[in-house]
């Protein structure tokens, strides 16, 4: 019998016949496979999980609210399931009698699971839901800012991923490909659920064997490996923007702008024009205005102008430009120039948003709903942006805007976290370690003693995939996958629907909740569900047996090439977008309408707060990137030896210029501090001329070490750094790219790095 698991990184084969127990193998048939995800099974992992259920010393002993200053300080004392479940349900109900359910805050975030109902995001909001609701987030921390501006501009960030021209037809039509900020391998070395076949690397290929022209545009050299001759035009961060509007008033002051696409298939474009043009502010945005901003040579913009106009061109961006000060501006710029050059909807030309920060994109597959658990109805109306945590915890009742809405931050008294690490995702943790003492209680399901789990008043040890069964999938990733259990849960831990269902019993609504099955009645409801809804759609499954036994659905045989917006250049009338105006949006009157103070109602170039042209530059020199790892997912894995040795002297590495490291008497391995005044925290010096002078680079996903008594952070954590800022008060997104910071060294005098290190476990009363 074939067995198989699926995770973000991969489809994985299982074999049980080593006397070392269960091995993992890449799919046979991937032509790129990541390396992360053969380590979930690393023992050097067990150092750090979670035995049995954990409660703080002080919290036991005193109640709720007791001592919260010692959270991430204090020693835990381990309980019985049936304590522990016994403590949770109580305070809950404390809480929701005393304070609403709108009291309470539903914490989950990270990338979907690749298991379909073990899948923590769906168990606690189907939980909370049924308990009477919680205050919710939307959107994340990678796209805050894109999926509130592209609604009105393009269409829905799930919609445009899914709509992505496909890496057959541009390796066929695109003859030109101008990005953004690169495209990474190694961000696309995963998917939200599972990734199938990694095809980003292998479609780069192709394109550059069929003679696309790369194009590179942003401070980093080495994220865009296409196996050919790549153009670096290297700008500072922020200034793409800048760069764009100067490309777009060569192509408008010759005439080379697709004047009938614009009147056919946009609304706006006048208004932008006389911003463009100067019309307005009395500043025209030409290649050598662009030239002073951005550091690329006036007549290589207006080249680059000229060959985009001339030749089939995809013009692609990164994630990482809109997490950041006004992080809007580059998407809404970069649609407004696609726009321009008129080829949106044909093949190989228009837009992406974008290729490379996952598997996703570009992919053949059709996007069809998987296997998905009911969450019911949340009654609570309350939310807040995901990227808003902290001020939600300082503030409570202060007013803040989402999406033209006037909303307040409610008053939280109790935190329940089941999936995902806030104190890795979240932007200056010394501020949200701040914030994280308002609350009563904080509840944490987690695997790991990750900084979430030494915050939190009581731990709940959760199962990891490998230690459950479950349905693999992913919209567009081509597969689907019989995740067999592959080894036995991890001496107390309980996957998080067996966790729930205890409380659910406890607060009298354990039927409601399960609904009377168990795990595996629960994949087969689930399975036939899937099976009915694709029924409708031509599209045949297998019945539940067949699909367990076989392990594995290849969906190839429904895959389609496809152009993305092909039909809305049809027939805009037919098939128009989903904007206000069915169109795309180079002006938004409903932006206008929301009178949002600094947001103008078209792309524009603002200063953000923080970038190598601003005053604080004088103090803090160097422009901090902290993007994603090459060995982990986010924090995911951070302890394997994958992850390990990719670090120096347990520190995360920081890359800098090599003449920046020069100048501060830096060489290659020397542990240096990174500092601004939001904090400060050790990494490994690496130089490199692969990034611009001037910007400074530490990937994200060393588990948060802080040093209690100095705040020193130990393991190399970029978001002791960043800033934690709305994008704009349109999208209220993250802006942890805008980051100003200094590095000196070497440092000598070492502290041990601790954050894979249980916290101290003693018994109760223990003193």
């Amino acid at each position: 019998m074939a067995r198989y698991t699926a995770s973000h990184w991969g489809i994985y084969e299982i074999s049980c016949d080593s006397a070392e127990g269960p091995q993992i193998r890449p799919l046979k048939d991937d032509p790129d496979p990541s390396e992360i995800g053969l380590h979930q099974l690393d023992p050097g992992l067990l150092k750090s999980r979670v035995r049995q259920p954990s409660v703080r010393k002080s919290w036991l002993e005193h109640g709720p609210g007791a001592a919260p200053h010692l959270r991430g300080r204090e020693p835990f004392v381990e309980v019985s399931w049936d304590r522990a479940l016994d403590l949770v349900a109580a305070e809950m109900d404390r809480v929701r009698k005393t304070h609403g359910n709108e009291a309470i805050f539903g914490g989950s975030y990270g990338w979907a699971s690749a298991g379909r109902f073990h899948h923590a995001q769906s168990q606690i909001h189907r939980f909370l839901n049924v308990t009477g609701g919680y205050v919710r987030h939307t959107e994340s921390y990678s796209l805050g800012a894109a999926h509130v501006i592209m609604p009105l501009i393009a269409g829905t960030m799930a919609d445009l991923m899914a709509g992505h021209t496909s890496w057959d037809v541009m390796a066929e039509h695109t003859r030109l490909f101008v990005t953004f900020g690169g495209v990474p391998r190694k961000n696309s070395q995963s998917s939200p659920g599972l990734a199938g076949k990694h095809r980003v690397h292998v479609g780069l290929q192709e394109m550059g064997r069929a003679g696309t022209r790369f194009v590179n545009v942003g401070p980093c050299r080495d994220n865009l490996d296409t196996g050919t001759e790549v153009e670096w035009m290297a700008i500072p961060p922020h200034t793409d923007t800048a760069l764009m509007l100067g490309l777009a008033w060569q192509l408008h002051a010759e005439g080379l702008h697709d004047r009938a696409f614009l009147d056919r298939y946009t609304v706006g474009f006048d208004r932008f024009a006389a911003y463009l043009t100067g019309e307005t502010d009395g500043v025209a945005k030409t290649p050598d205005w662009a030239a002073a901003i951005c550091g690329i040579r006036a007549e290589r913009i207006v080249a680059l102008a000229h060959e985009m106009a001339g030749t089939r061109t995809m013009l692609n961006i990164q994630w990482s430009l809109q997490r950041a000060h006004h992080g809007e501006q580059p998407f809404w710029m970069m649609v407004t120039l696609a726009a321009m050059l008129g080829q949106i909807g044909l093949p190989g030309g228009g837009f992406g948003v974008g290729y490379g920060p996952a598997n996703t994109m570009g992919s053949r597959h059709r996007k069809l709903p998987g296997p998905s658990l009911d969450q019911f109805h949340n009654p609570v109306d309350a939310y807040i942006p995901c990227a808003r945590i902290a001020d939600m915890l300082l503030n409570p009742g202060a007013p803040f805007t989402h999406s033209g809405r006037h909303l307040t931050y409610p008053d939280i008294h109790m935190i329940y976290w089941a999936g995902g690490n806030p104190f890795h995702h979240h932007q200056d943790l010394n501020r949200l370690i701040r914030a994280w003492q308002k609350p009563a209680s904080i509840v944490v399901h987690e695997p790991y003693w990750t900084a979430t789990a030494r915050f939190a008043d009581v731990v709940l040890p959760a199962t990891t995939a490998m230690e459950r069964n479950d349905i693999g999938y992913a919209t567009q990733e081509g597969y689907f996958v019989a995740m067999r259990k592959v080894s036995e849960p991890f001496e107390g831990a309980r996957n998080d629907y067996t966790i729930f269902s205890g409380l659910a019993e406890r607060l009298s609504l354990g039927e409601r909740f399960g609904e009377g099955r168990d795990e595996m009645e629960w994949l087969r409801h689930m399975w036939e569900g899937c099976r009915e809804k694709w029924a409708t759609r031509d599209v045949p499954l297998p019945e539940f047996d067949t699909f367990w036994e076989e392990g594995l659905v290849d969906l190839e045989f429904v895959a389609r090439s496809q152009t993305m917006l092909s039909r809305f250049r049809e027939d805009p009338e037919a098939y128009p977008l989903t904007t206000p105006s069915g169109k795309i949006e180079i002006t938004s009157d409903r932006i206008e309408s929301y009178a949002l103070p600094g947001f103008s109602p078209h792309p524009v170039w603002r200063e953000p707060v923080e970038w190598l042209g601003s005053p604080r530059a004088q103090r803090y020199p160097l422009h901090l990137l902290s993007d994603q790892p090459a060995r982990k997912l986010h924090s995911q894995l951070d302890p394997s030896v994958h992850s390990v040795r990719g670090k120096i002297q347990g520190r995360e590495p920081v890359y800098m210029n090599t003449a920046d490291a020069q100048v501060r008497g830096i060489v290659a391995g020397d542990i240096v501090e990174v500092f601004n005044a939001r904090g400060r925290c050790l990494a490994a010096a690496v130089p490199t001329d692969d990034l611009l002078p001037g910007v400074a680079r530490i990937s994200t996903g060393a588990w948060y070490d802080g040093r209690p008594e100095d705040g020193l952070e130990k393991h190399g954590n970029p978001n002791v750094l960043t800033l934690d800022i709305p994008a704009s008060p349109l999208s209220q997104g993250c802006a942890a790219q805008t980051c100003l910071v200094e590095i000196s060294g070497p440092v000598t005098d070492l502290p041990e790095v601790t954050a894979f290190v249980p916290p101290k476990i003693v018994a109760e009363n223990a003193r």
